[in-house]
């Protein structure tokens, strides 16, 4: 559902070198891709926020799948038994129980898909900057809620480097593909989806410090090493509290089993071209396998620079 405004908008943006598609264009201080772009526009220009809404937001590549999971898995335990093989998880990609704000503008009526998606709460997730979501959403008196995930950015830089390689092969063939040199200077310049990196993490981190009760902001390492504890905060805030009964049968137990990375790269759904992509290894620290000590040297003090003064560390 492309209009011509949001063309005209994006045709007289700065352009950058893109991972996957060509060109990645900024826009509001954000670099996106023109397809993803178009579907920003068409959020900020009419989409419309209810109270009990949860976003997920993430920069790409930062766990994005994973809290998909996660919280359809906590939102609807009730409505569907998280052993069973009938679960919409066992049958249907993460990216279609929990779609993406962005790319609703590609159906043919966007507003009546959004008003057909199971409510109280409906689970929407987005990779938008915070100081660009829909006006809706970052109202004071707007209920809804956000979930922000972070990751270290050596790793989510890497992911999303192995990511748009194969977006780039599939979809856009006829470009060369970026080696890892390329686009660790892309990176620290800012160039990146939805980035600059640090940037887009602070807008979040910024606005989870000021109203805590709408912004939940974790990190991926931390959710890694004790996911138990962190499906239980998620839970809380999303306001779907575990009962003392529902913990002493383990249900959250059984949520993470549900979305483990062993568990949810085995189902055949999720081996598809198309979703397969969206899985590589779920683990922290790989980026040591792929960049140079100095690369790491470089990324970590351009970290350090950039959330000086933020109190948020990685």
């Amino acid at each position: 559902m492309t209009t011509e405004i949001s063309l005209e908008i994006i045709s007289s943006l700065p352009k950058g070198r893109g991972w996957a598609a060509e060109h990645l264009y900024l826009y509001q201080g954000f670099w996106y891709d023109p397809v993803i772009l178009e579907g920003v526009i068409w959020a900020q220009q009419n989409f419309r926020a209810i109270d009990t809404d949860i976003f997920l937001a993430t920069s790409p590549k930062c766990g994005t799948t994973w809290l998909k999971d996660l919280v359809f898995a906590i939102a609807n335990r009730k409505r569907y038994d998280s052993s069973s093989e009938s679960h919409p998880l066992f049958t249907t990609s993460p990216h279609d129980c929990i779609p993406f704000l962005e790319d609703l503008v590609d159906h043919d009526d966007p507003i009546a898909y959004f008003q057909s998606l199971p409510s109280s709460p409906r689970l929407i997730s987005t990779h938008i900057s915070y100081t660009s979501l829909p006006n809706s959403i970052l109202n004071a008196d707007s209920g809804s809620r956000i979930v922000y995930v972070a990751r270290n950015p050596k790793d989510a830089l890497v992911s999303l480097w192995v990511f748009t390689k194969a977006i780039r092969s599939a979809i856009w063939s006829h470009l060369p593909p970026l080696p890892i040199e390329e686009v660790f200077d892309l990176f620290c310049e800012g160039v990146s989806f939805a980035g600059p990196f640090w940037d887009h993490v602070l807008g979040y981190w910024k606005a989870s410090l000021e109203t805590p009760n709408k912004v939940l902001f974790l990190k991926y390492e931390d959710m890694k090493m004790d996911t138990q504890c962190w499906v239980k905060r998620l839970a809380d805030f999303m306001g779907h509290s575990f009962s003392l009964e529902e913990e002493r049968q383990g249900a959250g137990q059984e949520i993470i089993k549900l979305c483990s990375f062993q568990n949810l790269t085995s189902l055949e759904v999720n081996k598809r071209a198309g979703n397969k992509e969206f899985f590589r290894r779920g683990e922290v620290g790989d980026s040591k396998n792929h960049l140079t000590p100095e690369m790491i040297k470089r990324l970590e003090e351009i970290t350090e620079q950039k959330l000086a003064t933020s109190g948020l560390k990685f």
